[in-house]
C-alpha cells in the first residue's frame, strides 16, 4: 500500500509540474536550450576577445601571446569535454541527454573564460604589483 501511496503522490506531483509548465521542456527543447545558451556565451568570449585586441593593438607582444593562450584555450576545453566524455560512440554510452550536458560543460568553461579575458577590458586596481598587461581600472 505504501509504494501505491508514493506512486500516486508522485503522478500527482508530476501532474500539477505540468499543468504549471515545470516540465513542459522535452529533451529536445532542453538540448536547445543549452546549446543556445552556449552559443551566446561563446560569441559573447568572442566579443571580448575581439574588444582586447582593439583596446591593445598596440601592443603587439601582448596580443601574440594572448593569442597563442586562445589556441591552447580552445585545445585544453576540446580536451577537458573529452576526458569528461571519452566514449567513441558518445550519444550510445552516454544516453540521449548527451548533447545538452556537452553544450552545457562547454558553455561554464566558456562563461570562465570570458571572466578571465574581461580582466584586460575592466582593468584591476591600480596599485596591484602582480598586474603584468593588465591595465589599471582608473
Amino acid at each position: 500500500m505504501v509504494g501505491k501511496t508514493i506512486g500516486m503522490a508522485v503522478l500527482v506531483a508530476a501532474t500539477l509540474a505540468i499543468s504549471q509548465g515545470t516540465f513542459a521542456q522535452n529533451r529536445k527543447d532542453m538540448q536547445n536550450d543549452a546549446c543556445n545558451d552556449y552559443r551566446k556565451a561563446d560569441s559573447a568570449l568572442n566579443s571580448v576577445y575581439q574588444k582586447i585586441i582593439s583596446e591593445y593593438k598596440e601592443d603587439k607582444e601582448f596580443l601574440e601571446k594572448l593569442k597563442k593562450a586562445q589556441k591552447a584555450w580552445l585545445s585544453y576545453r576540446d580536451a577537458h569535454v573529452e576526458s569528461i566524455y571519452p566514449a567513441k560512440d558518445k550519444k550510445t554510452e552516454y544516453g540521449s541527454m548527451y548533447e545538452t550536458c556537452l553544450c552545457t560543460v562547454q558553455k561554464d568553461m566558456t562563461v570562465q573564460r570570458t571572466e578571465m579575458l574581461n580582466l584586460w577590458l575592466k582593468g584591476i586596481p591600480e596599485g596591484d604589483v602582480c598586474s603584468g598587461s593588465v591595465r589599471s581600472a582608473n
